[in-house]
């Protein structure tokens, strides 16, 4: 089976400062990969890369071939606190908006009404349609920006920190949505600090700090971390809500 993205020594930065270096990473389409690693670490410009926003230092992407050309099925989820609250569009216009990622000959405006309606319909949120994005509540506004990411359909589906501003409800329907989703072929790459929550739906991590390192399961330890240099907080489950410390000298 061909990866839908194979990732080849890739090196990306800013203003010729490397950023990511020698980055080799697959993606298949039964993939569920949660993305850790401290800020500043290079994971939102992992993410640039490939949605096509940030053009690489060195190294390359390469897209299977059903998904590579100007029209690429993927689905970006992107962090609510780099939406523009103050721009003039209605929630509907936002979900439709996600059709720009499909081909205009193969779908009408009718199937693009008729899937956003259903889309808004299954988060919920079909009521609020007509709002004007600058008057939702964080977690509304991740509910109306997935379903824009779902839209086009996408082989792969691209979050980066949905958590952040969804609301405890919604955050558990969120994860069984993506299970599904990912259950029904479709790859997600989720961008998380929540190690403790996504390790019960992710198959796999990886651990971005200026380099990419990859855990074909959903178990990493403090060692691990340690030895990556990935500075994350490990947070355990039990009857009282706790974080483990680490032993003192």
């Amino acid at each position: 089976m061909k990866p839908l993205i194979k990732i080849d020594n890739l090196t990306l930065g800013y203003d010729k400062e490397p950023v990511l270096e020698k980055v080799n990473f697959e993606v298949f389409e039964d993939d569920f990969v949660g993305v850790i690693g401290p800020n500043g670490g290079g994971k939102t410009t992992l993410l640039k890369a490939i949605l096509g926003l940030l053009k690489p230092m060195s190294g390359k992407i390469t897209f299977r071939g059903d998904i590579d050309g100007q029209k690429k099925p993927i689905g970006y989820l992107p962090q609510v606190k780099h939406i523009d609250r103050n721009f003039p569009i209605t929630v509907f216009d936002v979900v439709r908006s996600g059709s720009l990622m499909q081909n205009p000959k193969k779908v009408t405006s009718a199937q693009i009404k008729q899937k956003a309606e259903e889309l808004l319909s299954e988060m919920g949120i079909l009521n609020i349609r007509n709002k004007p994005i600058g008057e939702l509540s964080g977690g509304q506004m991740q509910r109306v920006f997935l379903c824009r990411a779902l839209l086009s359909d996408p082989k792969v589906l691209i979050l980066d920190e949905p958590d952040t501003f969804v609301d405890n409800r919604f955050e558990g329907e969120l994860y069984e949505k993506l299970r599904l989703l990912n259950e029904q072929h479709m790859a997600i790459i989720l961008v998380s600090h929540d190690l403790g929550t996504i390790s019960s739906y992710v198959k796999a991590i990886a651990c971005v700090n200026r380099e990419l390192h990859y855990h074909p399961d959903n178990i990493i330890t403090q060692e691990q971390l340690n030895s990556y240099n990935c500075p994350i907080q490990i947070i355990s489950h039990g009857e009282i809500p706790h974080t483990v410390l680490k032993h003192h000298h």
